[in-house]
């Protein structure tokens, strides 16, 4: 019902930034809330940010508050990641997710994105 596209991924060096992008489509009228979540080699999935379509509430792991903000066009159905300071530590496969208003989960995922930061 919802498909997810991202891009964006890639290799950067520490310090440096990216923009991650993910455009939906299909019944994205029925999308509540937008998330990034990451895996890194040897750990669990983890969530990175988050909001809502509405635009009323955002969220932000701690590892990277203040480095890493989410956003969203609505015109263009697309939200992203801006990461900015980036560490070798971010290093992760990157998925989008959507879940829908009625869900009590994130039931959609894009393909994942590398992000790779050297040293």
């Amino acid at each position: 019902q919802v498909q997810l596209v991202e891009s964006g991924g890639g290799l950067v060096q520490a310090g440096g930034s990216l923009r991650l992008s993910c455009a939906a489509s299909g019944r994205t009228s029925s999308v509540l809330r937008m998330g990034w979540f990451r895996q890194a080699p040897g750990k669990e999935r983890e969530i990175v940010a988050s909001l809502s379509w509405s635009g009323d509430s955002t969220y932000s792991a701690d590892s990277v508050k203040g480095r890493f903000t989410i956003s969203r066009d609505n015109a263009k159905n697309t939200v992203y990641l801006q990461m900015n300071s980036l560490k070798p530590e971010d290093t992760a496969i990157y998925y989008c997710a959507a879940r829908l208003n009625w869900a009590s989960n994130y039931d959609y995922w894009g393909q994942g994105t590398q992000v790779t930061v050297s040293s």
